[in-house]
């Protein structure tokens, strides 16, 4: 037996206990007649005591420790004269009476501390390393029951999981698919799911009305703090329902996870935001709404004005930051540095500062008069104190860069606690979304999204004001999760695959297996996913979902721990009858 009890274990009432301990040499502390080890495994830290002058081989065997040896000891436990309350073992400590070392270590890359001196490159790179921290452990833990509780209430509510295909046919569903090539069909390649949209919908004609998944899903798409290569979904569907019996129903299991794993208690239903509302009071279909700062659009007030910036613009727009007057011109320039990045892409920034004594101090002094700035300042309810920003441009960009100038002064004012929670349903999402450079609709959710009933004839005559079955959960301005009710008969799925540039052909390749399976009785239908890791991070507490998954890929998409992806030999390629061209060629003809 190589242990008795766990690191995390042991209490004042186990005084006087022999025990076996195993683990990890966190610290050592020599104080000459006395050394003391931290030794710690995933439960805990213990203190071990040896008198260095009582026990001369013993003594030699700590002398040999480093951090992160692995070893065994045997003792007795004793109450801490100088007791740790910040630790739940500090009450006692384990004198030594033996030793063992079962491995030692070399000198880690950066140290095994709660706050370590790594980056995230190193420690994505020994990341078997970077998951003895006690942040990576509670992540991953905190993972871990709530796959427990999502599945414990959706059992509660009648849903059984299914698991569906990994290996399937390339389906076009908004990111590249990574395709992986059959030795036994040669010429011919699977897909990995983005999603197991159409298998879900396919066990709703199966007549199994209640499914959900936590499941793998895959995209070849551009990565962010919130994105990765592969990432975990929790996925549903139901059958006979309509949107608000969705949205109810994973209401419910938002407000569970709250309760169960943050004891937080969400009793007001959440508000349902039409996506144009969204638009144009936040600039966003995700809006963070734990403060308000909604923009207010001064277009048609101040155009016409002789301010060439305002005249040329097509929208003008702007945020009132309360209490903000006594910003100083270093504040506002590093506001407009700030608007002016590219990732921002704001050309300018006008304020207009509301003083205490009423009067207007503005960078646009010289195109407006005070009582121009008091007709601003009443549409913005600004009072005096008050900070009003305002952005001008196109109206699309322009609307971006402002969003982000509210994420930015909700950070300064410190008004996005991490522990204060604000979820919302957005709604009414526009089905399709038109391309210029290839001069087509796309699917703004997928081509199984229904229309809403009143505009399924704008199809016809005017596709792009036709709003979407769709939704989107949203809380603290992530998107947590999205879904539709979905096109459930084939004449109307035929229509949409028309709108979207599908040929019958096409359609027919790509869809001919879901279209066949409409013919035999589809039921009405509709479901949601949610990101899993998007859930963990934000319970967690962190930025980036990189830090609740256990093995993550950078933002280029590799696994800096085993060098994946990487070349396959010539031979393997041979057997799949597959040939590079180029530079990739040069790479693996090298690697031989």
């Amino acid at each position: 037996m190589y242990r008795t009890h766990t690191c995390g274990e042991l209490r004042i009432s186990d005084v006087d206990k022999s025990v076996t301990l195993s683990g990890w040499v966190q610290r050592v502390r020599n104080l000459g007649g006395m050394t003391f080890i931290d030794l710690r495994d995933r439960y805990g830290i213990t203190q071990l005591v040896v008198d260095s002058e009582a026990d001369d081989e013993l003594s030699r065997e700590v002398r040999n420790l480093g951090r992160e040896y692995v070893v065994q000891v045997v003792g007795q436990v004793a109450e801490r004269s100088s007791k740790n309350h910040k630790i739940p073992t500090g009450e006692v400590e384990v004198i030594v009476g033996g030793l063992k070392i079962l491995n030692s270590a070399d000198l880690p890359p950066f140290t095994i501390e709660d706050e370590t001196d790594g980056g995230e490159e190193l420690r994505m790179k020994y990341r078997y390393l970077d998951l003895r921290r006690n942040p990576a452990r509670q992540a991953l833990e905190l993972r871990h029951k709530m796959a427990l509780e999502v599945r414990k209430y959706m059992s509660d509510e009648g849903f059984i999981e299914v698991e569906t295909p990994v290996l399937m046919k390339s389906t076009p569903e908004g990111a590249r698919d990574f395709v992986v090539p059959s030795r036994m069909n040669p010429g011919q390649f699977y897909a990995l799911p983005q999603s197991p949209q159409v298998f879900k919908q396919l066990l709703m004609v199966a007549g199994y009305d209640r499914y959900f998944q936590i499941v793998k899903c895959f995209r070849d798409e551009d990565l962010r703090a919130d994105r990765q290569p592969e990432f975990t979904q929790i996925d549903c569907e139901m059958s006979f329902v309509d949107q608000e019996d969705v949205l109810n129903t994973f209401e419910g299991m938002t407000k569970h996870l709250f309760k169960t794993l943050r004891d937080v208690e969400i009793k007001d239903d959440f508000p349902r935001m039409p996506f144009a509302d969204a638009m144009k009071y936040y600039g966003t279909d995700k809006p963070d709404i734990r403060f308000e700062m909604k923009f207010v659009d001064i277009t048609e007030t101040v155009s016409g004005s002789g301010f060439k910036v305002f005249d040329e613009a097509e929208y003008i727009g702007g945020i009132c930051a309360k209490g903000c007057a006594q910003y100083s011109r270093k504040d506002l320039d590093k506001l407009t540095d700030f608007i002016k990045r590219p990732q921002v892409g704001a050309k300018g920034l006008v304020y207009v500062k509301y003083n205490d004594d009423g009067s207007f101090k503005t960078s646009v002094d010289k195109f407006f008069s005070q009582e121009d700035f008091k007709a601003w300042a009443e549409k913005f309810g600004a009072k005096p104190g008050d900070l009003i920003l305002i952005l001008a441009g196109e109206k699309k960009r322009t609307l971006s860069a402002l969003c982000e100038l509210r994420l930015e002064m909700g950070n300064r004012l410190g008004l996005r606690d991490k522990n204060t929670f604000a979820p919302l349903w957005v709604v009414d999402f526009p089905l399709l979304e038109w391309d210029d450079e290839t001069e087509r609709f796309y699917a703004m959710h997928h081509p199984f999204t229904s229309p809403k009933d009143e505009d399924v004839e704008l199809l016809d005559t005017n596709p792009a004001e036709v709003r979407a079955n769709a939704y989107d959960l949203v809380i603290n301005g992530v998107e947590i999760g999205g879904g539709s009710i979905r096109i459930h008969n084939d004449v109307l799925q035929q229509k949409m695959f028309k709108v979207l540039g599908f040929t019958e052909q096409e359609a027919e390749n790509q869809f001919g297996f879901l279209m066949n399976a409409f013919k035999y009785g589809a039921p009405p239908h509709g479901g949601v996913a949610f990101g899993f890791d998007r859930w963990v991070s934000l319970f967690a507490g962190v930025d980036s979902i990189r830090e609740v998954i256990a093995f993550p890929k950078n933002n280029a998409g590799r696994d800096v721990m085993n060098d994946a992806p990487s070349s396959i030999s010539n031979a393997q390629l041979e057997e799949l009858m597959l040939e590079l061209k180029g530079e990739a060629a040069k790479r693996t003809a090298s690697n031989e």
